[in-house]
């Protein structure tokens, strides 16, 4: 049976009543590639914008099996007895052969799954770069209109999803483990630079003792990096997210670092670099499907792959050729 299709203000007041339901299909409206679906889209995010902007913003990476899922289930159910609604836009990966993903996030998190006042939502990353779904921003922004004042995004911990996350949250944690070889060389000084709290997980049974070593080393090598553009320290903290302890503390950490990025001005930058990102990126988007869809270009793009693929043309002569077509048929057309 096919869904009814719902108007603007439906959405809008489906959203603002805080049926997650109606969220649901509004997340999944926002992720439709049909024109007339991205025209409604684009209306409702603009009559929510502003509803918008009052949560907590904070991203979660770390390397897979780490914890983030089973961490996110932990602190969860301590953030709603504190009173908050939370949101997890949990990103998962899209396989480049099938373009299918897991979307398990439900499973992994189930205590939080049952809960009224938490909204679960697994995105698949599609094509987009580095893990990060198409549609996050958008997403977040509808779940805070809905009321949810603590969102989290989880990032796959692969590629450059860190950096792309780090442009659309608040705050930024990364999740280490203890004892899972040289914990200061197995990282990348990029990530380490973006990181706001280092939580280190797992820090129960033999590898209580472990955490706590690699909590000092942390905090030794953090030392050695230019003070951070925010101004506050990053924090290193362990925590067991399976007895649990130590999440308090993380909570704590991010409660901290909120205000003093709100009394340096540093939260209100970031914010507004954050939008500037958005822009560029859905321009970046919107020339990528206009360039692919134009007439001109499918009927040229076969041949010239072609002249790629047999070592005839170089890439950069061949993309000149089909931007300079590109650029000549707009002209023509308009």
């Amino acid at each position: 049976m096919t869904k009814k299709r719902l108007t603007l203000h439906e959405y809008i007041n489906g959203i603002r009543a805080g049926e997650r339901f109606i969220l649901s299909r509004a997340i999944t409206l926002m992720e439709s590639t049909l024109e007339a679906d991205q025209i409604l889209a684009e209306e409702l995010l603009e009559a929510l914008l502003p509803f918008s902007g009052n949560s907590v913003r904070i991203g979660i990476t770390g390397v897979p099996g780490v914890g983030k899922s089973t961490f996110i289930n932990a602190i969860g159910p301590y953030l709603i007895k504190q009173g908050h609604k939370l949101a997890v836009l949990s990103i998962d990966p899209s396989s480049e052969i099938s373009r299918g993903s897991i979307l398990g996030d439900k499973t992994r998190m189930p205590e939080l799954a049952q809960s009224p006042q938490a909204f679960i939502r697994p995105s698949a990353t599609g094509s987009t770069l580095g893990g990060v779904a198409q549609k996050t921003r958008e997403s977040m922004l509808l779940c805070e209109a809905s009321g949810f004042d603590v969102i989290f995004i989880e990032t796959v911990g692969v590629g450059q999803s860190e950096t792309l996350v780090h442009q659309m949250v608040d705050c930024f944690l990364l999740l280490m483990l203890a004892g899972a070889g040289d914990e200061l060389q197995g990282i990348k000084r990029g990530i380490m630079e973006m990181t706001d709290i280092l939580v280190i997980t797992k820090a129960d049974g033999l590898y209580k003792a472990p955490a706590q070593q690699a909590k000092k080393e942390f905090q030794n090598a953090l030392h050695l990096f230019p003070q951070a553009e925010s101004q506050v320290n990053p924090e290193v903290l362990c925590c067991s997210a399976l007895e649990p302890e130590g999440i308090e503390e993380v909570w704590q950490a991010i409660q901290y670092y909120y205000q003093q990025t709100q009394s340096n001005g540093y939260f209100q930058q970031r914010r507004q670099k954050q939008r500037l990102h958005w822009l560029h990126d859905t321009l970046g988007q919107q020339l990528k499907h206009l360039f692919y869809t134009h007439p001109a270009i499918q009927q040229e793009l076969s041949w010239r792959e072609k002249e790629v693929l047999e070592g005839t043309a170089s890439p950069g002569k061949v993309a000149r050729a089909l931007m300079q077509k590109f650029i000549a048929s707009s002209a023509q057309s308009n």
